[in-house]
Order: structure tokens, then C-alpha cells, then sequence
């Protein structure tokens, strides 16, 4: 008897088969955000940020992230990506950047993990680039936002 889909009942875990799953289109989309402050949000609005174009340089490292997923988290699928998109926006009240991932495939599994990954990364990097700038930077409230595909169709966050 196996306790879940991931945990052998003998102990040890495995990698989920998913090889007679339908190939279907698979889309995943998530987001999270980065506090900045406002010594280092001004300085991320002006483009003056050391380091250099921040935004750029997450969104590289978000499209990176998200291929480079199924290496990362141990038993999540490699799965060849058809598009990733990294998209962000400024929160002037919250002194915050918005950072939103959108993933898609054809596939036999879904595209969660990847666009989870694409947000944690990118905003990751844009700590990294502002953290000369303040130390006080927070990232907060990464999740999925809404998934496309699969058995379980369609999900939408209710607060999203």
C-alpha cells in the first residue's frame, strides 16, 4: 500500500510515472512579491539600482529557473517548456514589484512547479541586485495563481 503518490509504503520515495497520462496543453501561472522599501524601490524606478538593469537580469534568471526546474526539485519531471514569460509591476502604495511567471507545455504533467520556480528566482534576483541598496527587502506571497490542463483542469486562486 503506498501512502502517496510520491512515498513508497517500504519507505523512500520515487518519481511519480507518468507515462500513460494524456498529453494535453498544460499552463501555470504564479506570482509573488518583492518589498523593497523606499530608499530602494526609488532607486529601482529610476534605474539606478549598482548593480544594474534589475528587471532584465530577473527576468533572465526566471526563464532559466523554470528549465532548469526539474534538476532542482527531486522528484518533479524534466519537462520541455513551449513558452515561460516573466512579467513585472510596481506596487507604489506597498513601496513592492509584483513578479508573475506564466509557463505553458504540451504535456504529460503540469507546469506549476516551473512557474513557482521562475517567480522564487526572479525575485531572488531582484533581492540580490537591491540588497546593497537596503537591507530590510522582503519577497512574500509566492503561489500559483492558476493552472490550465491535466486531470484536474482548470484552477484559479480565489484571492488572485
Amino acid at each position: 500500500m503506498e501512502l502517496s503518490s510520491h512515498i513508497k509504503s517500504g519507505g523512500g520515495v520515487r518519481m511519480v510515472d507518468v507515462s500513460a497520462k494524456q498529453i494535453t496543453r498544460r499552463k501555470a501561472i504564479a506570482g509573488g512579491r518583492v518589498r523593497l522599501g523606499h530608499t530602494a524601490f526609488d532607486a529601482l524606478v529610476r534605474g539606478s539600482v549598482g548593480k544594474g538593469d534589475v528587471l532584465t537580469t530577473a527576468q533572465v534568471a526566471g526563464i532559466q529557473a523554470a528549465k532548469e526546474t526539474g534538476r532542482l526539485i527531486p522528484l518533479c519531471h524534466p519537462v520541455p517548456l513551449d513558452a515561460v514569460d516573466l512579467e513585472f509591476g510596481f506596487d507604489e502604495k506597498e513601496l513592492a514589484v509584483e513578479v508573475r511567471a506564466t509557463v505553458a507545455t504540451a504535456g504529460r504533467t503540469g507546469v506549476e512547479m516551473e512557474a513557482l520556480t521562475a517567480v522564487a528566482i526572479a525575485a531572488l534576483t531582484i533581492y540580490d541586485m537591491c540588497k546593497s541598496v537596503s537591507k530590510a527587502v522582503q519577497i512574500t506571497d509566492i503561489g500559483l495563481l492558476r493552472k490550465e490542463g491535466g486531470k484536474s483542469g482548470l484552477f484559479v486562486r480565489s484571492d488572485s
